[in-house]
């Protein structure tokens, strides 16, 4: 008997990414985008090693990894003080492959994706299609949508919410977002000038009570790539004038020589929330990435950690589908990948952003003086290093029965 296909609702990397790993084993998805064309925007550009090693298992880490800068060494720093601490991850190169960040645009990963699903029988892409609500019954789901020539329907085995913090699906299933949003807003810009010339790794954060800095290349037209700058934004200012020259230039130069102008390739202003779904999976609706939890940049662990909700769901998934595995254990991709946000996700990118940005002298000192410490000792430093890559969250997952 033919099934109905999955639908996933959202066709950016996490969903391409589900969408792949469930068609290559044969079942039959079919990707709701909201995006006439895939956004070439900038956003996450992370990806952390063992999000690499997933993306090898499914035929496309070589591709991404040629598209894309390693960065294997980062720092921390004081505005003032300079270096604080620096981590290699070559002192876990026995625990991956890919002992580096890779630093590389996110919409060259779903480019690649979107190619070779676009090659697969199994596989219906229909872009300019917006989810505006699923509903469950006995037998499967209905997912309605929004098109350029007018709504529709599909019927689905499951459906599978990717579609981003506004998720359509989440909504539907009346499932709460809960967390909070932080005051400040981020502003984000890139630059050309080559930060290698003063000192700078692939990826840096600068620490300070007033305006912290977090720094990373990526890749760009010709050498030396691009460098992407994030600041906070108190929220008295508005967005144009956060966005005009005189002062993206007067950020630049806080930290760097004040007697030039830089280039200034980008810009944009977003605000930054830390939220978790109350629950991933309701009946045959799971979610997933951005749609499931949302959390602030620093770290770049958003991204990673919506690419492992959707290895572990689909790997059930199929479990379920083909191998005859009972519909409870989708309840597992709930507790292993849910809890695991909260643990490591959640908790280490607010604890980053406290670091950088902690205005009391006494503590700002005792958390700096930690990270030298952990730096300086090897056993710390590998421990620091499993939990910043994303290696230890994935092991804790794994854990959770």
């Amino acid at each position: 008997m033919k099934r109905d296909p999955i639908v996933i609702s959202g066709g950016g990397p996490v969903g391409l990414v589900a969408a792949l790993a469930l068609a290559k084993r044969g079942l039959d998805v079919c990707v709701l985008e909201i995006e006439s064309q895939i956004p070439t925007d900038l956003r996450a550009g992370t990806f952390h090693p063992p999000t690499v090693e997933m993306l090898a298992e499914l035929g496309v880490g070589a591709e991404l990894v040629a598209a894309g800068i390693p960065v294997p060494e980062w720092q921390i720093r004081d505005r003032r003080a300079g270096v604080i601490a620096r981590f290699d991850l070559a002192a876990i190169a026995d625990l991956t492959p890919y002992p580096f960040r890779l630093h590389c645009e996110q919409h060259k990963l779903s480019s690649i994706l979107y190619r070779i699903l676009g090659a697969m029988p199994n596989v219906t892409l229909l872009f300019g299609h917006r989810c505006t609500a699923v509903e469950q019954d006995d037998d499967g789901v209905t997912v309605r949508f929004q098109a350029p020539d007018g709504d529709g329907a599909i019927r689905a085995s499951y459906v599978i919410g990717a579609d981003g913090a506004h998720s359509a699906v989440r909504k539907s299933l009346g499932v709460e977002f809960e967390g909070f949003t932080w005051p400040e807003r981020f502003l984000v810009f890139a630059t050309d000038y080559d930060l290698r010339e003063q000192g700078f790794t692939g990826n840096a954060y600068i620490a300070d009570p007033d305006e912290w800095v977090a720094i990373f290349i990526q890749p760009h037209d010709g050498p030396p790539g691009i460098w992407r700058m994030a600041f906070p934004i108190p929220p008295e200012l508005d967005d144009a004038d956060v966005l005009a020259d005189d002062y993206v230039q007067s950020r630049i130069k806080g930290f760097l020589s004040s007697d030039q102008d830089y280039p200034i390739l980008y810009r944009s202003v977003y605000r930054v929330h830390q939220r978790v779904a109350s629950r991933f999976r309701v009946g045959r609706a799971m979610l997933v990435g951005d749609a499931a939890h949302i959390n602030n940049p620093l770290g770049g662990m958003g991204l990673n950690s919506g690419i492992h909700d959707a290895i572990n769901l689909t790997g059930k998934l199929c479990d379920v589908m083909l191998n005859g595995a009972p519909d409870s254990l989708l309840d597992l991709y709930d507790r292993q990948r849910r809890q695991t946000n909260i643990e490591y996700v959640q908790a280490i990118t607010i604890r980053n952003k406290r670091l950088l940005e902690e205005k009391d002298p006494a503590v700002r000192t005792e958390r700096l003086d930690e990270m030298r410490t952990i730096a300086a000792d090897p056993v710390s430093a590998r421990q620091y290093l499993m939990n910043s890559s994303m290696i230890a969250s994935i092991r804790r997952a794994a854990e959770i029965v």
